[in-house]
């Protein structure tokens, strides 16, 4: 027998239910944000976007005595356990050749347009007399310039600047305060690009925070309707770019996790920590 079939009108208002069902929904989220928003403009601790700018490393870091027993094992397992090559394979066949010319079992060839393996392997050795490795230690790791980029090239490097908080200097992430109508990433990329008049490029690692960090103002700031702040950090990956403006020389630093404590608060540097990786 067969099935009846369902009646149209019966899916057409199941699918409006669903509708209003979502757009109640959507609804009641945005109603929540509105509330937050409304809620943080009386409450006494301000919302802060802070940016955590990192310079992934641009080599590689020295072996360790372990690693290079062990990389040394492994070269020598795969050159006895690997096939020859095709450069290899004509050092074998231009051998046999020259034997057999000695031999006056060769048949003589027209060799003016044959390159020998030795003349190969002679033209690569001048080519890698020529060659100089690119320095590992920097200018500015003689002169422990931390203002610049170029130091520690095997270690991530992260930014700190200095900020005025009421009548003291503090070190810390680029930071600024949430305006309504924008996320908390959305104040992380403004960070960014006012940091150095958009001549950064960085890559954010997702719309969540990694951290955040809750603080009271200095007394000689704080009042009743603004008793402190509420930081969170959101990650990024510097792309291209550096600070350009010279009278900022001074207020900016690129430091690696160790020396992160030279610069940030105790309670500061723990909660920055937590989200700090140095593989």
């Amino acid at each position: 027998m067969a099935v009846p079939a369902r009646p149209p009108l019966l899916g057409v208002v199941r699918g409006w239910r669903r509708f209003e069902g979502l757009r109640a929904s959507s609804l009641c989220c945005r109603g929540l944000i509105a509330a937050a928003s409304s809620s943080n403009r009386g409450s006494p601790w301000r919302l802060l976007g802070a940016l955590c700018l990192q310079r992934p490393p641009l080599v590689s870091k020295p072996l360790t005595p372990l690693q290079e027993e062990m990389a040394a094992l492994l070269q020598q397992i795969e050159i006895e356990r690997s096939l020859y090559s095709d450069h290899e394979l004509r050092a074998l066949d231009e051998a046999q050749r020259m034997a057999k010319r000695k031999d006056d079992l060769y048949e003589e060839e027209d060799e003016r347009k044959i390159l020998m393996v030795q003349d190969l392997e002679d033209m690569w050795e001048q080519k890698f007399l020529q060659f100089k490795p690119g320095a590992r230690i920097t200018e500015a790791d003689k002169k422990n310039d931390r203002t610049s980029l170029h130091r520690k090239l095997d270690r991530n490097l992260v930014l700190l600047v200095k900020e005025k908080l009421g009548d003291q200097d503090v070190w810390m992430l680029p930071q600024a305060e949430w305006q309504p109508g924008e996320t908390l990433r959305g104040t992380a990329e403004r960070v960014l690009a006012t940091l150095s008049e958009n001549n950064m490029e960085a890559k954010f690692l997702g719309n969540a925070p990694c951290g955040h960090y809750k603080f009271k103002f200095p007394q000689a700031i704080r009042t009743e309707s603004s008793l402190g702040a509420k930081v969170f950090f959101f990650k990024a990956l510097l792309r291209t770019g550096d600070f350009s403006q010279a009278e900022k020389k001074g207020h900016h630093v690129w430091v690696s996790k160790d020396e992160l404590g030279d610069y940030l608060k105790p309670k500061y540097l723990a909660q920055v920590r937590r989200f700090l990786l140095d593989l």
